[in-house]
């Protein structure tokens, strides 16, 4: 049976957008869709001061707020089967255990109650840091939130954070039918870039063909898995957090792999994810690899 697609709805613009891009995914993968709302209304309702008599509990507005996302996606594809639940739980954590029986979590990047001018909100960010299954966080301009570029973009790092992100690029590629870039970044080391002469054994040709040879490395056996995807390889003088943002901008989906060590319960996320996260000109997915 397959895992479904889980997404987190709080009612925000920001929830809805991730409800209609789980729609389509779920549609090109044919997976279900499950989406879940946070809700501590048990906790809080008797503490709650009522209005009125017409006032709605904060119960009655959890399920409102699954009801009219589950409504929102059988507008938009009636075909994909959806599911709702209302979790007694803070949004992030909510999130976290509902994917722990999913294919992917997918969370819009600002929830109704975030601060104004946050640029990822703290329920996408936590989400993203420490959940075990792949995470998408629904962001970008209307070109990339409606897949019209047809190419996706999968920043490459080193096999033990990017053997499982580099699948799931893959079959995103082959199940959009579009062209998959792969980008592997390199950089001078520090002495090559103070003024000092760099050894002779250690040209800026060296360090790319090293790259070159590790991207290479990497993609082997899962090219061999999906022949039928158009794979560009790149490889890039620069830091990956810069080089990736701007190539977001003509992506339908920009793909990184983070480590997930047991029993570490903090924030898991390097600076290049973290960057993508709060800048990305396209969705962003996170895939970790368990080390």
């Amino acid at each position: 049976m397959e895992l479904p697609l889980v997404v987190g709805v709080d009612g925000s613009d920001g929830s809805l957008l991730a409800v209609d891009w789980a729609v389509d995914e779920a549609a090109r993968h044919g997976l279900p869709l499950r989406l879940v709302h946070g809700s501590l209304w048990e906790r809080y309702e008797d503490l709650t001061p009522s209005d009125g008599p017409d006032r709605p509990t904060a119960q009655v507005m959890a399920g409102h707020i699954v009801a009219s996302a589950a409504e929102r996606a059988g507008r938009r594809n009636p075909d994909v089967k959806v599911s709702t639940d209302v979790l007694l739980d803070d949004g992030a954590d909510a999130l976290l255990h509902a994917g722990n029986n999913a294919t992917a979590l997918i969370t819009g990047s600002q929830g109704r109650s975030e601060l104004q001018g946050l640029l990822l909100g703290s329920v996408g960010l936590a989400v993203a840091a420490r959940a075990h299954c792949p995470v998408v966080v629904v962001r970008g301009d209307q070109a990339g939130l409606a897949g019209t570029h047809e190419r996706i973009l999968l920043g490459a790092g080193y096999p033990d954070t990017s053997e499982e992100a580099a699948r799931f690029a893959f079959r995103e590629a082959e199940a959009r039918g579009c062209v998959l870039d792969v980008i592997r970044t390199w950089r001078r080391p520090a002495h090559e870039t103070t003024g000092a002469a760099a050894p002779a054994e250690s040209p800026d040709r060296d360090h790319e063909e090293r790259a070159r040879a590790e991207l290479d490395g990497l993609l082997r056996e899962v090219t061999a898995e999906y022949p039928g995807v158009r794979v560009h390889r790149t490889t890039v003088e620069g830091p990956a957090r810069k080089v990736l943002v701007h190539r977001s901008a003509a992506a339908d989906l920009v793909i990184l792999g983070a480590r997930r060590r047991q029993g570490h319960f903090g924030l898991q996320l390097g600076r290049v994810a973290h960057t993508l996260l709060h800048h990305a000109g396209c969705p962003v997915a996170v895939v970790p690899q368990r080390v």
